[in-house]
């Protein structure tokens, strides 16, 4: 069967052609430009297997193995969740504050490199992002599933990323008096009765709700931040579209400061973040 007539299939289209490049190998180019080639039976039969996954909800990055996210392309399974664009908000947002404040995220005076916490890291690509754009940090992604530590580890070592360390721990159960100068966290925030879970069954339920409406994780990290960051250290946290302004009072109910809300690439409240006082 030609490429050409797998392209007209009735299945979105947008997936549909990600699949068929996955299962070639091959680029948008060559799918426009040899849309006559015909599959061998091999591929045509990992096409139709992969077709028929997607119809039964099983997510194109668990089927092809990877997500894009930030510069990278990061290793998935069905052990992670799968990076979402409107977390790289996160990661940019982190990166801005820092810039900004240049002159408090310099290296000690007795050249003690600056230090990150990745909580929940899953997939690692929120950490080996920030990772990778700050070679001079020292960043610690923890997570409390051995088997989302594995990807992530892996995911650092393709992509080439030595400056993180992978730690198993329920959120900062294992990190002992460590103290830093940035904490970020995507941790779970959907509450138990969201109707929009349904969309959700092939991720891992732990890594998406959380009780107390969503909130329970996002008030377990902000109160425990404050007795492991630095003074005025940067904890950045990602949250529901709807939960901005609950999340601002957490922040100021543990002793922060300078809070404010970014919305993301939806114009929804999404990254919380503000400053040890």
């Amino acid at each position: 069967m030609q490429i050409k007539t797998l392209l007209k299939n009735n299945f979105d289209h947008h997936l549909n052609r990600q699949l068929l490049m996955h299962v070639l190998q091959k680029d948008r180019t060559f799918l426009i430009s040899h849309d006559d080639y015909c599959l061998t039976d091999v591929e045509l039969q990992n096409y139709q297997d992969g077709l028929n996954a997607l119809k039964n909800g099983k997510p194109l990055a668990y089927i092809v193995g990877y997500q894009g996210f930030w510069k990278h392309d990061f290793l998935v399974n069905a052990h992670t969740l799968i990076p979402r664009p409107d977390t790289e908000i996160l990661v940019q947002t982190v990166l801005n504050f820092i810039k900004t404040y240049t002159k408090t995220y310099t290296t000690d005076k007795d050249n003690t490199p600056l230090k990150l916490l990745d909580l929940g890291t899953g997939t690692g690509c929120i950490g080996i992002s920030l990772a990778s754009e700050l070679p001079n940090w020292q960043v610690v992604a923890v997570d409390f599933s051995d088997q989302a530590l594995h990807i992530a580890k892996k995911n650092a070592k393709n992509i080439g990323t030595n400056n993180i360390t992978f730690v198993t721990s329920d959120w900062f159960c294992a990190l002992q008096e460590q103290k830093f100068d940035v904490i970020v966290a995507n941790p779970p925030y959907i509450d138990p009765n969201d109707e929009h879970l349904q969309d959700l069954t092939a991720e891992p339920i732990r890594a998406l709700v959380a009780d107390n409406q969503g909130l329970a994780d996002i008030e377990t990290i902000v109160n425990q931040a404050k007795f492991y960051l630095h003074d005025q250290g940067l904890l950045a946290i990602e949250h529901g579209y709807n939960q901005g302004k609950q999340v601002q009072q957490i922040f100021q109910q543990n002793n922060f400061c300078g809070i404010k809300t970014v919305q993301d690439y939806g114009l929804n409240d999404r990254i919380t973040l503000g400053r040890l006082a």
